[in-house]
């Protein structure tokens, strides 16, 4: 009792420095780079905003559109992979583990090839190869048994089949990835206000989407039976929980590329700072991984400086063992699936 009045009390903390961290990230973003700013210059070409002024102009075209794509990005695929490891029931879940991000991925380089100048295309293609593939892989999953292994062996099939399909697309079509160097990687170099804008109506309904269903995924965690003999409609909790993955993931892929284990780092670190409710877990991992993400952006840009790492390589980097200690996890002396 005395260790979740502890945790009750620091919730509020935890968000507070979450948030400021946010805060911190994002300017920190704007003034670092290969041309550092002082936070007097920063201010006073925001207070400006001239357009003869070189540092307005790197920040408005360049580190802006960057910085928000890093936050939008991080935050929506941490909140994807709460939201996919609760439905799911499995801890591995993340949209990359189980191959929603090669889904999305491979729609929104079809969608280039074949509709490259049909506004928003990219986007809708994007969410539609994400709901796709997490539908698949569940199906393929609930079929054999819904163990870890199991969902992780189904999602690593289907992300190589996917992935298949990016490379034939890459190699009959060189000039389309050529336009989008960071894609298959996953990076923010090419970020524009433009490809936000168009992504953030599907991050916004996959936040609200979300946020509706916390209360929801509470009791849907207490177990399948317990949900149902508590009146929870199971099946219908479990789409629309896919469905707002399937938006979140489908959006930051569409301007990100194919970003790595943000969804398995953010809500595993936020649940032990938070706790398990979803009502405090979603927001703390949105927060978490928005961070997150600015952060291995920034050290991505200035570890090689002059030369530019793609923030996706890193990820990888730091997600990889982190995944394989998840994936190693004991209990009890044997391997926990």
């Amino acid at each position: 009792m005395k260790s979740v009045k502890k945790r009750t009390a620091t919730v509020p903390v935890v968000l507070g420095i979450l948030v400021l961290a946010v805060i911190v990230s994002a300017v920190a973003a704007l003034c670092l780079g290969s041309q550092p700013y002082s936070l007097a210059r920063l201010w006073q070409a925001l207070c400006t905003r001239g357009e003869q002024d070189p540092v307005w102009r790197v920040i408005a075209y360049v580190r802006l559109p960057r910085m928000l794509g890093g936050l939008f990005s991080g935050a929506a695929l941490a909140v994807a992979g709460v939201l996919l490891q609760a439905v799911l029931n499995n801890a591995m879940a993340s949209p990359n583990v189980i191959g929603v991000n090669a889904g999305a991925g491979f729609f929104a380089l079809f969608a280039m090839v074949v509709a490259p100048t049909v506004p928003g295309a990219m986007q809708f293609a994007s969410f539609l190869g994400a709901l796709g593939c997490s539908m698949l892989v569940y199906l393929l999953a609930w079929r054999a048994g819904l163990s870890r292994t199991t969902l992780v062996l189904a999602g690593l099939a289907v992300s190589g089949m996917l992935t298949a399909g990016i490379n034939t697309l890459k190699l009959l079509w060189p000039e389309i990835v050529a336009s989008s160097p960071g894609f298959l990687t996953g990076g923010l170099s090419g970020v524009t206000m433009s490809m936000l804008a168009a992504a953030f109506p599907y991050f916004v309904l996959g936040i609200l989407l979300a946020l509706f269903l916390t209360v929801d995924l509470n009791v849907l965690c207490l177990g399948e039976e317990s949900a149902a003999g508590l009146g929870l409609h199971v099946t219908r909790t479990r789409f629309l929980g896919i469905l707002a993955a399937a938006l979140l993931a489908g959006s930051a892929v569409s301007f990100a590329g194919l970003l790595s284990f943000v969804g398995l780092l953010a809500p595993h670190i936020a649940r032990r700072l938070v706790g398990t409710d979803h009502r405090i877990l979603v927001p703390a991992s949105a927060l978490l991984g928005a961070a997150f993400v600015v952060v291995c952006d920034i050290a991505a840009r200035l570890l090689f400086a002059p030369f530019e790492l793609p923030v996706g390589i890193l990820l990888s980097l730091i997600g990889g063992p982190f995944f394989l200690s998840l994936l190693l996890h004991r209990k009890r002396g044997r391997i926990y699936v």
